[in-house]
């Protein structure tokens, strides 16, 4: 009867395996509309899930090649969007209009991001989680106006090290590591942001103001010039390569978490992680423990058999941000809390 199971399991394994190799043909939304007006506010991944069952399909929908997806081609307010179901397979295209110059007061050039930028541009420009070294080697604070411990907006601080020509500087304090889930070693340092502060005079130590805090800023804290937070224009798309992995952390140091969230993945660019994946998440189902007399006769005296049930999917995940051993990710689509050391895969 053991036999019996494993090679149940087996057969079940396979058909998955082969089943993630044959990619199945697009599934449209069951209320795919025939054509969308883009608006302010849009992003490509809700227009995306307007057309798809599978948002992450995205380039599939525009017929993009692999360069296309790392550049997609922007999209605009005023755009409209027609779906040809004329073909084999639906295809996305721009339809021409002429937009009536009453309808918009002021030109619009922004392109639509991908995903939503309110939940991740605090991330894009704060690094919050850094690589192995931390913030060991950044601009460190000496001293503060008056031999205060702790400073909020106007005080005065002290900075050595500053060899960078930034003006505006934010503030870190380096608190724990990232361990990995999978080794229990460090992959990452997590760093509290506290707020920014401006280069008043250069030297050594370098004179700065505290512009905005989130928390009090005192000696030992760190500075890291601030970096402009680019939008996100990746077409969302499924790694070209299998990619397994867990959450390693979740932002804010809970234990679960939510849809637009942002998680750390223990994996990063040396996995081939990129900006613009899509991952699956999933969760382990645990064990069942049965009788083997279950499955036949003897039900009172069979021997007792433990089956491991397979991991089940409950949502996904956009990497917006990559280093070499860490990513960010949005969590987009989930039926469940996400929960520090579900996986994620290649969907």
């Amino acid at each position: 009867m053991i036999r019996i199971i494993s090679a149940l399991l087996l057969s079940f394994s396979t058909a998955c395996a082969l089943a993630q190799d044959t990619k199945p043909p697009l599934q449209l939304s069951d209320t795919a509309p025939d054509r969308h007006i883009v608006v302010p506010g849009d992003t490509l991944w809700g227009i995306s899930g307007k057309f798809l069952k599978e948002p992450y399909r995205w380039p599939e929908l525009w017929r993009m090649n692999k360069e296309q997806v790392k550049n997609p081609h922007r999209i605009y307010p005023g755009q409209v969007l027609v779906l040809d179901r004329s073909g084999a397979d639906p295809q996305l295209r721009l339809e021409t209009v002429k937009v009536d110059p009453k309808v918009y007061s002021a030109p619009i050039s922004l392109a639509i991001p991908s995903i939503p930028p309110s939940h991740i541009e605090p991330f894009l420009a704060k690094p919050m989680v850094l690589e192995e070294d931390g913030l060991k080697d950044a601009p460190r604070i000496v001293a503060t106006q008056e031999d205060r411990v702790y400073l909020g907006p106007g005080g005065r601080i002290y900075a050595s090290g500053l060899k960078d020509n930034a003006k505006l500087w934010q503030v870190f304090r380096q608190t724990k590591p990232v361990i990995d889930p999978e080794t229990n070693q460090p992959i990452g340092y997590e760093a509290f942001y506290l707020g920014t502060a401006t280069l008043v005079a250069e030297g050594d130590p370098a004179s700065l103001d505290i512009t905005t805090a989130v928390q009090e800023i005192g000696v030992h804290d760190r500075l890291v010039p601030t970096t402009r937070a680019d939008i996100i224009s990746y077409a969302p798309h499924v790694p070209s390569n299998k990619i397994q992995g867990q959450i390693a952390a979740i932002y804010g140091g809970v234990r679960e978490t939510g849809r637009h969230s942002i998680v750390t993945l223990n994996r990063g660019s040396r996995d081939g992680v990129e900006v613009g994946h899509v991952l699956a998440l999933y969760r382990n189902s645990g064990e069942s423990i049965v009788r083997e007399g279950e499955f036949g006769q003897n039900r009172e005296s069979g021997e007792i058999i433990t089956v491991k049930k397979p991991p089940e999917r409950y949502g996904l995940v956009f990497v917006f941000r990559v280093f070499n051993r860490i990513s960010y990710a949005l969590v987009m689509d989930v039926s469940r809390p996400v929960v520090v050391t579900d996986f994620v895969r290649t969907p």
